[in-house]
């Protein structure tokens, strides 16, 4: 498969609390979506980078699973991922240190331990997990 390229870009004006920002994607997802440091930090209207990247990690994960899913000939008719990112004040700043992901699927003929394996498998795999430098824990619940 050829390299793949994908744009983002994000504006600001103004100071740190009092600026505002937005962000928009070359996709058109997202087109001059509104995110500051209230939005960030205070829980005031508007996305932030933590949120934007718990959202393209859960689809990312949730995407690969079903990759490995059909490598071993199963197919969910349903998965849903939440991926909770810790943003912590630490040493010099701030740093994202944890992502937790966790997984809702219902995978017919699938076992809970086959279900564990692939999930994990698709949690280390997925290309975000690889530049998270965080750690990435996963709950994973087959249902039905």
């Amino acid at each position: 498969m050829a390299k793949i390229n994908r744009t983002a870009s994000a504006a600001w004006s103004g100071g740190l609390k009092d600026g505002k920002g937005s962000i928009s994607t070359e996709s058109g997802a997202l087109k001059a979506y509104p995110y500051g440091f209230a939005a960030r930090f205070e829980g005031q209207k508007g996305t932030n980078p933590e949120e934007l990247l718990g959202a393209a990690h859960a689809g990312c994960f949730t995407m690969a699973l079903s990759l490995i899913l059909g490598e071993a000939k199963l197919t969910a008719t349903q998965m849903e991922t939440t991926a909770k990112v810790t943003l912590e004040q630490v040493d010099g700043g701030f740093a994202i240190t944890a992502v937790h992901l966790t997984l809702k699927a219902k995978i017919p003929g699938a076992d809970e331990k086959t279900f564990e394996e692939l999930a994990n498998k698709a949690k280390a795999g997925c290309p975000l997990s690889k530049v998270i430098n965080a750690t990435i824990t996963l709950d994973a619940t087959l249902d039905g």
